[in-house]
């Protein structure tokens, strides 16, 4: 009888044993699973602020741009909207533990790919030979030819017809590429669709880390007249086949000065060596239509990106796409 209660007693405690090492085992794991659980959850709650504080940047950014349109009828690169680190610097007063950075960019001051033709596909002659100039650039490392093959099928991607413009390319050779895809036919929407047209390479596209490449200097967005106040110097030494290096310099520090009217686009007559220099009119202005709008959220350790283009018309912007990250 005594040896049968010594094994009773000794069962229990090996089953009480195995019991307790079960709790145990669960209530780690349900502490893990909590850990887990509240982990993901403050990571969505940190998500979601920052897409707040994104979106608060972006809404900022337009309201900049509104009020600039109101003091005057030109934009250049001294106005506020172009000093957005400025009111970046600014943001982490409007948030108790987050902040937004904003970059602002003038596509106007680009060179508008989708008006290399005109309403009926034909050659657009000042955006070609605007185009032309833009793409001779040594920066580039482009032969002569490759430049006039690379237009013809720009054009060739854009115009609404399937006929070969002079060196170009149509539906018939990009139908027959080992993985082939239909050419556009109609107006860039995104300035990437570049990437398919025959000629343009990865490297011509992005540059590299020394120098940028074309998609820097080109927007899909615009009536085919560039803001002379806010343009890159390359894209102002295209504006003119008789625009030098010491021309260009003379334009951006002519422009930079807050005491020099730069109102009408012929201001760069008065620009030191300039005054014999003639710009097709129709190629130029000094009032911006379409900007880039980057407004990166951050608070703590999480990002998030909110880019967009927008429009804007006196003092009503209008926001053409929006792209989350």
């Amino acid at each position: 009888m005594a040896g049968l209660l010594k094994n009773k007693q000794g069962f229990a405690l090996i089953l009480t044993v195995m019991i307790i090492s079960l709790i145990v085992a669960l209530t780690l794991k349900f502490n893990k699973s909590m850990r887990s659980e509240l982990g993901a959850a403050a990571r969505l709650r940190d998500g979601i602020a920052t897409g707040c504080i994104a979106e608060s940047g972006f809404n900022c950014a337009i309201a900049v741009l509104s009020e600039d349109a109101s003091k005057n009828d030109y934009d250049s690169l001294t106005e506020p909207w172009a000093y957005s680190s400025a009111v970046s610097h600014n943001s982490s007063l409007m948030f108790e533990d987050g902040r937004f950075e904003l970059e602002i960019l003038d596509l106007s001051g680009r060179i508008q790919i989708n008006q290399l033709i005109d309403k009926s596909g034909n050659y657009n002659p000042e955006q070609k030979e605007l185009l032309t100039r833009f793409l001779y650039n040594e920066q580039f490392d482009l032969e002569s030819e490759e430049v006039d093959d690379l237009i013809d099928a720009i054009k060739d991607w854009i115009d609404p017809d399937n006929e070969i413009t002079g060196f170009g390319a149509e539906n018939s050779y990009y139908q027959a590429l080992d993985k082939p895809y239909p050419c556009g036919n109609a107006p860039f929407l995104f300035l990437e669709d570049m990437l398919y047209v025959r000629g343009m390479t990865e490297r011509l596209y992005y540059g590299t880390e020394e120098k940028p490449g074309v998609s820097y200097y080109l927007t899909v967005h615009g009536d085919g007249r560039i803001n002379i106040n806010t343009a890159d110097q390359l894209v102002l030494k295209c504006l003119s086949e008789e625009i030098d290096s010491e021309m260009v310099e003379g334009i951006v520090e002519y422009r930079m000065n807050e005491d020099m009217d730069i109102n009408e686009p012929t201001w760069y007559n008065n620009v030191p060596g300039m005054r014999h220099i003639v710009i097709n009119p129709e190629i130029i202005t000094t009032l911006s239509t379409y900007f880039k709008i980057s407004s990166l959220g951050i608070k703590d350790h999480v990002n998030k990106q909110i880019t967009g283009i927008v429009k804007r018309n006196d003092r009503t912007v209008k926001i053409l796409s929006w792209k989350k990250e």
